[in-house]
């Protein structure tokens, strides 16, 4: 009987109206209920006085949950994560919602261009102290070598058996002479792939490396001689008399900017001369020392005979005629910026950025026949350029696919007076100098060397702790009085090549410094009329939206780009009108297009980012860095403005024509074969970042999101997007063979270092 009303009889909780008869329904089980964390079950059950008990830290990594919402339709879906790549539940490894979906954890990029910047706090071999976790740049990587155990002499490998060259050690050599004993002995078998078919050879019709190619069956044979001996000739290496036809390797597979062997030397004897830049450099010295001279003097003058001036307006005058007639006796400058070749950036000209390790000639050859525009060597350091060292010199290197012109509108051929399209090309030259002395005298051995350079970019944005202690790269930006002087000395010295930078917002976080080193590259300085007036005759800024100190950490802030941006188009509209009359321009000094181009650089993964860059933030073209490293074709979306879902197969030969256009940049023998695979195996770190469009949930995607454990629609989009170096190693395999037995490779990121034990 009810209490408070006797005529109505008691009903149990599960009859009664709008109650659920299963009020706690059965939690659902996940793969990791057997052990359960404390975490995840505050993730399930929350609850204020669970919270109490979890710090806020701990909150913010357990909390960004998918969050179920319905759409029109009815359809149940999940919201978009902060950080985390949006793939389709169906190709995911794990259900949404355990404690495995997590964005994969990827070391920050910057990490893999130089160690991290920050004090190291080691663990000090205390106990109870937590150990560190392995970040940063592997500073001392070993990839092992690619050799023959016994390698063939030179003066046999392009030459027939009997015909061989003489060689200038004789018994002493430590190489094989005899062909048939290195072939059968000390070379490793050839490779299969490629149908067994040198892709050099087949190409060229000749191949540069001769007897010790991998795929050497295929362009050799035995010839019956007049004496009757069978002897081992190549095929298309040589004429009938045995003379050699392959002449200079580098020229036969279509490679410019290659200087000679007796230039190195001239360089390391420093018997190369550069008579503009020793004289502008001279030049910079004595205004350098003008200063202390004038105090000097003034110590050990007496005083003049009075003169009455009111206000020292003679002093002020006879200073300022003292500079003139210090001018006027050292030689100007020979070059102007206004004498400069003409360049354009466009919406037509996406860039590839200039790539520490990946922006190799094989690499950037692809990105080229997949669209891009305009390319950047590696960066080059200037004094080893200077001292002739080979292997930065090998970083001029250039395809031929790089001396074509670029896209251009010709709607837009009135902003720019007197453009000549068919003079330019597509690639330029970055260097990185910690001196002005350094910029000047390396601008003006490359434009003598290097025939087919668009421009020098002078870098001032590289985040490397051994870079920036030197005073080079990013430590430019702390030191603009000193890259004003860099970039004047190297427009005076490089003929008709104009000079560029490409900077960062600042050296520290909260702190960007970039508006006012732009404002002085374009106006000049208050120290300007000391070396002729004007701005530094800069021609293009690039301008990447992060600090050296934030790295990769954060996006990148376009929003600065904008201001920086609005700046230059001021300028570029009506300059004199901008500033006061101290910052006005002096025509002559300004770049040789009339207008100084702003490029913006940073998060640019889709032709809608690129798109969107454009039109908020005004920059004249984007520079597309670890975008491209992930998906190459990203410059054929921006071409055709649409989301391409290439497949497996399609990647795949995009690897196929990296692995060819190695072998012919760095040959088909066992080196050459071995750093095709390494520099195959560092742009696959990169690659397999890649989630198709086709399995993504949301679009655009975002390139600092994280995909999750993810299945590809087969089994090769799959091995494509591992992050296991063994399936890179296998996917190298699959072109190369089997790797050599000392090869090793190690990645940049710490946290993903392993020694790989080269199977075969």
């Amino acid at each position: 009987m009810n209490p408070l009303k006797p005529h109505e009889p008691l009903k149990s909780p599960t009859e009664a109206p709008n109650i659920d008869r299963e009020a706690h329904p059965q939690q659902v089980v996940f793969a990791e209920d057997s052990a359960v964390t404390k975490a995840e079950k505050l993730e399930r059950h929350g609850g204020p006085d669970h919270d109490l008990h979890v710090s806020p830290t701990k909150r913010i990594k357990i909390n960004p949950m998918d969050i179920q919402v319905a759409d029109e339709n009815g359809v149940t879906k999940s919201e978009r994560r902060r950080g985390v790549a949006p793939i389709k539940s169906e190709f995911l490894v794990y259900p949404p919602g355990t404690e495995r979906d997590r964005g994969a954890a990827v070391q920050d990029d910057d990490a893999a261009e130089g160690a991290a910047h920050e004090p190291s706090h080691r663990d000090s071999g205390g106990r109870g102290k937590r150990k560190e976790k392995s970040r940063g740049q592997n500073t001392a990587r070993s990839f092992g070598s690619s050799r023959d155990e016994v390698g063939l002499c030179a003066s046999r490998m392009n030459r027939p058996e009997f015909s061989p060259n003489k060689c200038q050690f004789g018994e002493k050599c430590k190489f094989e002479h005899d062909l048939r004993k290195y072939l059968r002995q000390w070379k490793r078998a050839d490779l299969a792939t490629f149908g067994g078919i040198c892709p050099i050879w087949k190409d060229r019709g000749r191949c540069s490396v001769g007897w010790k190619c991998r795929f050497v069956g295929s362009h050799m044979e035995e010839r019956l001689t007049e004496d009757g001996r069978e002897e081992l000739v190549l095929k298309g290496n040589c004429d009938i008399d045995g003379s050699s036809t392959v002449g200079d390797p580098t020229t036969s597979i279509g490679t410019v900017n290659e200087i000679s062997t007796q230039a190195k030397i001239d360089l390391m004897k420093r018997k190369f001369a550069t008579p503009k830049a020793d004289e502008y450099n001279k030049w910079l010295d004595t205004l350098a020392q003008k200063p202390e001279e004038q105090r000097d003097q003034r110590l050990n003058e007496a005083p003049p005979e009075s003169v009455e001036t009111p206000f020292g307006a003679s002093t002020k005058e006879s200073q300022r005629q003292a500079r003139e007639d210090e001018r006027a006796r050292y030689l100007s400058p020979p070059f102007l910026p206004s004498e400069k070749r003409k360049i354009y950036f466009g919406p037509e000209t996406p860039v590839l950025a200039p790539l520490t390790t990946q922006g190799n000639l094989p690499f950037r050859r692809l990105c080229v026949n997949l669209g891009a525009q305009l390319t950047y060597s590696e960066m080059a350091m200037s004094m080893p350029l200077i001292q002739g060292q080979k292997s930065e010199w090998a970083l001029m290197r250039a395809h031929e696919s790089e001396t074509t012109p670029p896209a251009f509108n010709s709607q837009s051929a009135s902003t720019v007076r007197e453009y000549d399209h068919s003079r330019d090309l597509k690639f330029a030259a970055q260097i990185s100098a910690t001196k002005p002395w350094q910029g000047s005298k390396a601008a003006e051995i490359l434009t003598q060397l290097c025939p087919h350079l668009r421009l020098l970019d002078v870098n001032c944005g590289c985040p490397i702790d051994l870079v920036f202690r030197a005073g080079a790269g990013s430590a430019l930006l702390d030191a603009q009085g000193k890259l004003d002087k860099m970039v004047r000395g190297m427009n005076a010295v490089s003929g008709e090549v104009p000079i560029t930078v490409k900077i960062r917002m600042g050296t520290k976080d909260n702190k960007p410094t970039a508006l006012k080193l732009v404002d002085r590259l374009i106006y000049g300085g208050h120290d300007a009329d000391v070396y002729g007036g004007g701005g530094s005759g800069v021609a293009a800024i690039t301008l990447h939206g992060r600090s050296r100190q934030q790295r990769y950490t954060k996006s990148a802030d376009w929003g600065y780009i904008a201001n920086c941006a609005a700046l230059i188009n001021r300028f570029n509209e009506k300059g004199d009108e901008l500033s006061d009359t101290v910052h006005e321009p002096d025509p002559k000094t300004q770049p040789a297009a009339g207008k100084v181009y702003f490029i913006g650089n940073g998060d640019c993964y889709s032709h809608v980012d690129y798109q969107q860059r454009l039109e908020e933030a005004k920059v004249d073209s984007v520079m597309v860095a670890r975008g491209a490293l992930i998906k190459p074709w990203i410059f054929e979306e921006i071409e055709k403005g649409q989301y391409l879902d290439k497949s497996a197969t399609e990647r795949l030969a995009f690897v196929e024509q990296f692995v060819r256009f190695g072998l012919e940049c760095w040959g088909s023998d066992e080196m050459g074969v071995g750093t095709t695979r390494r520099f195959l195996l560092e742009w696959l770190s990169f690659a397999y970042r890649y989630v198709p469009v086709g399995i993504m949930e949301y679009l655009p995607p975002n390139l600092q999101d994280r995909p999750p454990a993810w299945r590809g629609r087969n089994d090769l989009e799959t091995l494509l997007g591992s992050d296991n170096y063994k399936d890179w190693v296998k996917i190298s395999e699959m072109f190369l063979g089997p790797a050599h037995k000392d090869f090793r490779f190690e990645p940049k990121h710490k946290s993903n270092s392993y020694e790989i034990e080269a199977e075969g």
